[in-house]
């Protein structure tokens, strides 16, 4: 066989850098998305934030550039919260587990034009000011997390070089729910390895003392080694009475299993105390926090802020992008223009301007991507917004996916970490989609909207007299959904809800 030259035509499709860029904008949440815009307007010239002393030229789009978008800010908006999506209470918390001891394509262009050299979103936040600019993420950059809010405490203390050294050690090794995992004398031989035994008792002993010092700061509870002590520790610091006795002995005597299962009869025999008390001293209980040190958890501090906001109209709900997330970005013009004139520019502020470029343009990209798929959901799920969770129509990534003429995982991209504001709180866009059940009269319902059913039934139930997931599935049939007993626990456990011998009170 002779080798040969041979012209052949084919096509494929290359991720260039803008496409990349693009695909990995969209993935990002509010917070990494401000992040990557601080980092790149530090490291690029030409890429600036919009002034809003620019007057109605900065405001008014000329020819050469995209039309902004318009979203509108409701003057009111509910933020109840969500019940389905809320964390559980402390009762709840106390009631169950913690009674222990212990690629694809996208809508997005893939070149850059050279007039896109300027894109102002629309909208000002709140305040109307620059400082709001990056409001979300100066929210997080404040919090405090719970080393920094003990050694604040420990700060303001006269304490000796061993004494604060020790009580630095215990602050270091905390979890972060507040709990210290390690006892003293394993402490002790981590921060002394192959020291001799009187040494390690002795460091132990001031570990001890300083573990003591920390127990009295705030919040209550902390450096507590199980749960029983971290109820301990919060009980006594409330004033003295008899519910507060009895509910000491229950955390102290390890009791707090029998407590979980209200099993009243064995602790009125191990307590010598009638049921009355016992269940006033459990309501007590049930107000502790298990988890002094969760408050100060960076994930429980941010707050969510609202990508998109569901606002009702006279043709129907409809969904608009928050201004207060949208950044103002633009191009410097009088750079780009003395670049352009310059004769010996070199290749790296040319690569500069046009990622700066790239980059204005595929942040608006990013918001109408996200704007789009969110009208599209609110479309489909207009009763929801009339009706609640209830009223959740069964819905899948490709259903969008296909009405917009996207990829299903671009939709998967847009939807995660992108949040809401609804009537009924604010929801990540995840939340809208389910898979289907069957009904009775032939349709289909949400899986979402069966957890809330579920969650009504046990919310109306008798607590002498709990439902069972059997007794569960039933009712829900006779409501036409067809669900087997092992969906109902697999429901009933996503909620949160404890099985029906942790909710029996009587």
């Amino acid at each position: 066989m002779k080798p040969s030259l041979n012209l052949r035509l084919s096509q494929h499709l290359a991720l260039t850098p803008q496409l990349q860029q693009s695909i990995r904008l969209l993935q990002l949440s509010t917070i990494e998305l401000t992040q990557e815009i601080e980092g790149l307007l530090e490291s690029n010239p030409f890429l600036e934030t919009e002034e809003t002393d620019d007057g109605a030229a900065a405001a008014a789009p000329t020819a050469e550039q995209p039309a902004p978008l318009q979203p509108d800010l409701p003057a009111q908006v509910s933020t109840e919260g969500h019940e389905a999506s809320s964390e559980p209470t402390a009762e709840l918390q106390l009631e169950t587990q913690d009674w222990t001891a212990t690629s694809g394509e996208t809508d997005h262009g893939a070149d850059a034009d050279a007039d896109a050299d300027s894109w102002v979103s629309s909208g000002q936040s709140a305040g109307g000011g620059d400082d709001d600019e990056f409001s979300a993420i100066d929210r997080a950059s404040e919090h405090v997390d719970l080393r920094d809010h003990l050694r604040g405490q420990l700060a303001g203390l006269a304490l000796s070089a061993t004494d604060r050294a020790a009580a630095e050690a215990i602050i270091d090794s905390l979890d972060d729910n507040g709990y210290l995992p390690e006892t003293m004398p394993e402490l002790a031989q981590a921060l002394a390895p192959g020291a001799a035994d009187e040494q390690l008792e002795d460091l132990a002993d001031a570990l001890t003392t300083a573990m003591r010092l920390i127990q009295s700061f705030d919040p209550a509870g902390v450096a507590a080694h199980d749960l029983p002590e971290c109820l301990c520790l919060q009980l006594q610091r409330q004033p003295r009475c008899p519910v507060r006795e009895m509910a000491l002995q229950i955390c102290r005597d390890g009791h707090l299993d029998l407590l979980a299962r209200r099993d009243w009869r064995k602790l009125e025999r191990l307590l010598g105390a009638d049921e009355a008390v016992l269940r006033i001293a459990q309501q007590r209980i049930a107000q502790l926090d298990p988890h002094p040190g969760g408050a100060f958890r960076s994930d429980a501090a941010q707050a969510v802020t609202p990508d998109v906001i569901a606002r009702k109209t006279a043709r129907g709900w409809a969904a608009h992008l928050n201004p207060e997330v949208m950044p103002k970005l633009r191009v410097n013009q009088i750079y780009a223009d003395a670049l352009r004139r310059a004769r010996d520019s070199g290749a790296a502020m040319q690569g500069q301007l046009q990622e700066a470029r790239w980059f204005v343009k595929n942040v608006q990209q990013r918001f109408e991507t996200i704007q789009r798929v969110a009208q599209t959901i609110v479309e489909r799920q207009q009763r929801f917004f009339d009706f609640g969770p209830v009223a959740m129509r069964p819905m899948v990534l490709r259903e969008i996916a296909d009405e917009l003429g996207l990829h299903e995982s671009t939709i998967s991209r847009v939807t995660t970490q992108k949040f809401m504001l609804t009537p009924f709180g604010t929801v990540e866009l995840k939340y809208f989609f389910g898979s289907g059940l069957s009904t009775d009269a032939g349709g289909n319902t949400s899986s979402t909207a069966v957890r809330e059913l579920i969650r009504r039934l046990v919310a109306e139930e008798d607590s002498a007299k709990p439902l069972s997931d059997s007794e569960l599935a039933e009712r829900l049939t006779q409501q036409g959904v067809q669900v087997a007993r092992r969906t109902v626990a697999k429901y009933r456990e996503a909620l949160r809800i404890a099985p029906a011998n942790l909710r029996k009170s009587g």
